[in-house]
């Protein structure tokens, strides 16, 4: 049988006996809400500014609050404090030991709160900090895809539709479009960072709170945007944190995408590049083998938060107003999602820059496949040809340069001619593959001109 805590709980008075112990374990938040001990300590005093500024306290009882959340935040930052399960949380932890340290002022703070908007305040403080360091290394990746794209601007390999050889492209117009994708991310997280920098302090418990308290002068000195509208919603709206985990998961679905075409280019098969070898690590019994670990773990931590995200969902969807205890389970998904995806960026934007591309590797597999076929169907069109003419005739060449092992440039102009005879000598100008790309010249193409400039605009769009 359990044992009983008989320990005074802050809400105690109306309890006959105390909490089970089991039960008491269970209930905790402590063992990961300590992760917002510096936002608590953060929203606390800008609280005691506030309630000095109303009359709720005297300048000197706001002072002596401040300096002990100072003091105990400062011996968190040391590694000094010792969390206690039987109080439950990081609010009640934290206020606990402001008593044990300044004596009864410290019981004054709570006036005109609850946890219940302390700790929604509390997570968008936090949320809305791990937002901005997220969209410091988005920054730092995109801007070492386009450094990686300006270098191999030149650089040919094949462009591929359904894993097979499709077109010429450079790599450098590949790179760019994993730059386009984190480009639209990181618009999304920005959106996100307005959405979460609403602040719910002053809602109280659900209701609000017959202190005169100043909601905006709070929300001014924690740097929200503004206050929460409604007092309900802000006590029981964790929408900011399933949005993050949603801007989350499609970040992480771009990195797993990029990350399967780094795992296949590095093959022996494909060969187009060479991950450093800090990036990577060995076999246990196979000692040629160069594992890309750092990819094939981003590809695989995707899952993971696309299970954040479902569940998180999942927490909010029977929820009545306001707030429920359901919402404690909020804190660790979004937890492991920000530590996720952080570690993610970090790998990948420590790992581009130092990625060693095999140029001649590329160019060797663009030369393959035929990858020049749509361009002399666009030449023949130019021609005159019907398109759908000319397809039929680019396919029988097709056919015929399989049977005999040939790419179409490898052919002769009398070969050519015989599929079609308004073929000329100056065919031959589009059906090598630095042709086809360089013929790419517009806004969006892979012509190694179009690829510098798209660079050039994408750097500038870093800086905005």
């Amino acid at each position: 049988m359990s044992k009983k805590n008989t320990g005074t709980k802050p809400w105690g008075g109306r309890f006959s006996e105390g909490t089970d112990a089991f039960v008491e374990h269970f209930t905790a938040s402590i063992p990961f809400d300590y992760r917002l001990c510096e936002e608590d300590i953060q929203g606390s005093i800008a609280h005691a500014r506030m309630l000095a500024k109303t009359g709720l306290l005297t300048s000197e009882e706001s002072e002596q609050i401040i300096q002990g959340l100072e003091a105990i935040g400062e011996e968190a930052r040391q590694g000094k404090i010792q969390w206690s399960v039987p109080l439950e949380d990081v609010h009640m932890n934290i206020e606990a030991r402001l008593i044990e340290r300044i004596g009864d002022t410290g019981k004054k703070l709570h006036t005109g709160r609850s946890r219940n908007d302390q700790v929604a305040t509390d997570i968008r403080l936090w949320l809305r900090r791990a937002i901005d360091e997220i969209d410091a290394e988005l920054t730092r990746l995109r801007s070492g895809l386009i450094d990686l794209a300006e270098r191999e601007a030149d650089t040919i390999m094949p462009g591929f539709t359904h894993l097979q050889s499709a077109q010429p492209v450079t790599f450098g117009h590949h790179m760019l479009a994993w730059q386009e994708m984190l480009d639209r991310d990181q618009q999304r997280l920005r959106e996100c960072r307005g959405r979460v920098n609403i602040m719910p302090l002053g809602a109280a418990a659900l209701a609000g709170t017959s202190f005169p308290i100043d909601r905006d002068y709070t929300a001014e000195l924690l740097g929200f945007e503004r206050p929460a509208r409604n007092s309900l919603d802000a006590v029981s709206d964790r929408d900011f944190a399933i949005e993050f985990t949603a801007f989350a998961s499609i970040l992480l679905m771009h990195l797993s995408r990029f990350s399967e075409e780094l795992v296949l280019w590095n093959s022996a098969q494909f060969g187009f590049v060479d991950l450093p070898d800090r990036f990577c690590t060995g076999s246990s019994i196979m000692p040629q083998k160069k594992n890309p670990d750092v990819p094939e773990l981003v590809r695989g931590k995707t899952g993971r938060v696309y299970g954040h995200l479902l569940s998180l969902l999942t927490l909010m969807k029977s929820q009545p107003l306001a707030y429920n205890k359901d919402n404690q389970e909020d804190k660790e998904p979004l937890f492991d999602s920000v530590d996720t995806v952080s570690a993610c960026l970090r790998a990948f934007a420590d790992m581009m820059p130092a990625l060693e591309v095999k140029r001649e590797r590329c160019h060797a597999a663009a030369s393959m496949g035929f990858a020049t076929a749509t361009d002399l169907a666009d030449y023949l069109v130019r021609r005159g040809v019907a398109f759908r003419d000319a397809h039929e005739i680019v396919g029988r060449a097709v056919r015929h340069g399989l049977e005999q092992q040939r790419d179409l440039a490898q052919m002769s102009l009398e070969e050519l001619r015989g599929f079609c005879p308004d073929i000329d000598e100056d065919v031959f100008d589009i059906l090598t593959v630095e042709g086809s790309v360089a013929a790419r010249n517009h806004p969006g193409g892979t012509a190694p001109e179009q690829v510098r400039r798209a660079a050039r605009e994408a750097r500038e769009s870093l800086t905005q």
